[in-house]
C-alpha cells in the first residue's frame, strides 16, 4: 500500500491540485461547437497537448485526469500522453466509469455503471502508466431525492470500484458529486452532503479501502443555482464543517469539484476554505471547465493563440494553487 499512499500523498501537496481533462468525446464536441471548433480526434488531441505543455504546469498541477480517448492518443513528438505528462512531472490518471444511467425502480436517479470488466482495465491502464483513477457518483436534489436507494447504490458502486483501484496499484479518486441544479437551501444540500459521505464511507470501510491511498472528490456545499445566494464564507464554512463531520483524518486528501461554479468563484470558496482552522487533511481543487472554459475561448481551434491560451491557463492554476494555501 505504501506506493499508493506515496502517490496519492503528491496528488494533494500543497500548494498543487489537478487538471480534471476527463470530458467525454460528445461532452468536448458540445463545447467546441459552442465555440465553433471542429471537433475529430486531431482537433481534441491538439487541444489536450496545447493544455499539457503550458509552460510550468506542474508548478501548480500535480496530476491530469484523462478520458480513454486521450490517454491512448501520440503527441506531436510521438509519445503517448501518459508519458508526455510524466516527463513534465505530472501524474497521469483515468478516468473509468462508463457513466452515470438510470437507476431502476427511481425517480429518475442515476447509478454509475462500470464494473463490469473493471479489474482487467485498471490492470491495462497501470501498465500503460496511469497512477490513478477516478469515478463519479451524481446525486440530485429534489422531489424526494436523493432516495435511500439511490445512495446506497452509488456508495456501494464506489466502494467496489475505489478497492479495484487499490489492488491494482492505482489511487482512486472517489467522486460523489451533489449536482447544484434545483432551488434547495444551503442548509438542505449540507444535509444531503453529510447523508452522502457518511454512506459512501461506510462502504469504503466495509472493503478495506485504505483511506491514506484514496483521494475524495466532493462538491462543495452551496445552495441550489436556483436557490437564495449565500457568502463565499458561508460555503467555506458549511463545506468545511460537513467534511469534518463526515471525511476520517487518515484520507490523503481533499481535492474538490467546481461543479459548473465560475471560475473566479471556485478559486475564492478554495481560498475561503484554507483561510481559517488547520484541516485534518489537504483541501486542493481538481477542477475541469473552471481552469478549461477560458482558455478554450482563447484557443478556438487556431494554434496562432496557443500561448495566450496557456498563459491564461497558467494563471487560473497558479491562483488556484494559492488559493489552496489559503493565499
Amino acid at each position: 500500500m505504501d506506493d499508493i499512499r506515496t502517490i496519492a500523498a503528491a496528488m494533494v501537496a500543497r500548494p498543487k491540485g489537478i487538471l480534471a481533462a476527463d470530458e467525454s468525446s460528445p461532452t468536448l464536441t458540445k463545447r467546441f461547437d459552442a465555440l465553433s471548433i471542429p471537433s475529430t480526434p486531431e482537433s481534441r488531441l491538439a487541444w489536450r497537448e496545447m493544455l499539457f505543455s503550458t509552460p510550468e504546469l506542474s508548478t501548480w498541477i500535480s496530476g491530469v485526469i484523462l478520458y480513454d480517448e486521450t490517454f491512448n492518443q501520440r503527441t506531436s513528438d510521438g509519445s503517448t500522453i501518459p508519458e508526455f505528462l510524466a516527463a513534465r512531472g505530472m501524474i497521469p490518471g483515468i478516468k473509468v466509469d462508463t457513466g452515470a444511467k438510470p437507476l431502476a425502480g427511481s425517480r429518475g436517479e442515476l447509478v454509475t455503471e462500470g464494473l463490469d470488466g473493471l479489474g482487467s482495465r485498471l490492470a491495462t491502464y497501470h501498465a500503460k502508466g496511469a497512477r490513478f483513477a477516478k469515478w463519479r457518483a451524481v446525486i440530485s436534489i429534489g422531489d424526494g431525492r436523493p432516495s435511500s436507494m439511490c445512495v446506497a447504490a452509488n456508495a456501494h458502486a464506489l466502494a467496489r470500484y475505489a478497492k479495484l483501484c487499490q489492488e491494482n496499484g492505482i489511487v482512486p479518486i472517489v467522486e460523489p458529486e451533489v449536482l447544484m441544479e434545483g432551488d434547495h437551501s444551503i442548509e438542505v444540500n449540507a444535509a444531503v452532503t453529510r447523508r452522502v459521505l457518511s454512506e459512501v464511507f461506510a462502504e469504503l470501510r466495509r472493503f478495506d479501502v485504505d483511506f491514506e491511498g484514496m483521494v475524495l472528490k466532493p462538491s462543495m456545499v452551496t445552495p441550489g443555482v436556483l436557490g437564495e445566494p449565500v457568502s463565499v464564507d458561508t460555503v467555506a464554512q458549511a463545506s468545511v464543517a460537513v467534511y469534518r463531520d463526515s471525511v476520517p483524518a487518515s484520507v490523503a486528501g481533499i481535492a474538490l469539484l467546481s461543479g459548473g461554479q465560475a471560475d473566479d468563484v471556485a478559486t475564492a470558496h478554495l481560498r475561503a476554505m484554507n483561510a481559517g482552522a488547520t484541516l485534518p487533511w489537504p483541501i486542493t481543487f481538481s477542477y475541469g471547465r473552471a481552469l478549461q472554459d477560458l482558455p478554450m475561448r482563447i484557443w478556438r481551434g487556431d494554434a496562432a493563440n496557443a500561448a495566450a491560451a496557456q498563459q491564461s491557463l497558467a494563471t487560473l492554476a497558479a491562483a488556484n494553487a494559492a488559493a489552496a494555501e489559503g493565499r
